[in-house]
């Protein structure tokens, strides 16, 4: 398992053999290696990576103290961003090593981690697609939800019953997109799809967890 943080910058298009391809453009690190896990220690083997790096000044800021004390143990500069990747092959990497796109390549799966767009509180149509009532004149039942609990049988609303409320905001994974391009030089990574976010959004490119023919 291999992965790096990057912002969402937006959607374009690609051409490729005379054919067309939405892509989202991703400009993702450099990250740096900030801590090692091993499962003799941890229970589990992953690295934590970072990105976006702060100036001194800026990270007395905004950073707390016990995370600016961490930094300082392993002796590289603060970074806005930490993140942790589950990965076996912990022995590959080292305290301070830098993360570019190109651990990607053209034509490799990946799997792209976000928060969606929040949409605030909404209403069971926006929210769950449903149909609604006729729009006809004299109809009084059109963006409605309907009926919930029933009278005698059950007399109640089920949890989980599909109703308005919280829309978006949510972590999301979108699994097996196609790496079109790789600019090591830009640090930018294009995948074939759309992705969770509003541009300028966090996100985090890992390889796929499930494959699919």
């Amino acid at each position: 398992m291999k992965g790096i943080i990057g912002r969402k910058l937006g959607m374009t298009t690609i051409y490729k053999d005379g054919k067309a391809f939405g892509v989202t453009v991703i400009k993702a690190g450099p990250c740096v290696v900030s801590q090692k896990k091993l499962e003799k220690n941890d229970e589990y083997n992953a690295i934590q990576i970072a990105f976006e790096e702060l100036t001194e000044q800026r990270a007395k800021k905004i950073l707390k103290k016990p995370l600016l004390k961490k930094y300082e143990s392993a002796g590289i500069k603060p970074h806005r961003i930490i993140k942790e990747i589950r990965t076996e092959d912990v022995d590959k990497y080292n305290v301070g090593d830098v993360l570019k796109v190109d651990i990607f390549s053209e034509g490799e799966k990946v799997d792209v981690v976000g928060t969606s767009k929040g949409r605030g509180f909404s209403g069971a149509m926006k929210r769950w697609n449903f149909g609604g009532g006729e729009a006809s004149h004299g109809a009084k039942f059109h963006r409605e939800l309907g009926s919930i609990g029933n009278s005698s049988q059950p007399s109640k609303i089920w949890k989980g019953k599909k109703m308005p409320g919280q829309y978006g905001n949510k972590r999301k994974t979108v699994q097996n997109l196609q790496v079109l391009k790789v600019d090591a030089e830009k640090n930018i990574i294009a995948v074939y799809g759309g992705v969770p976010g509003a541009r300028g959004s966090l996100l985090l490119v890992r390889s796929q967890k499930k494959l699919r023919k």
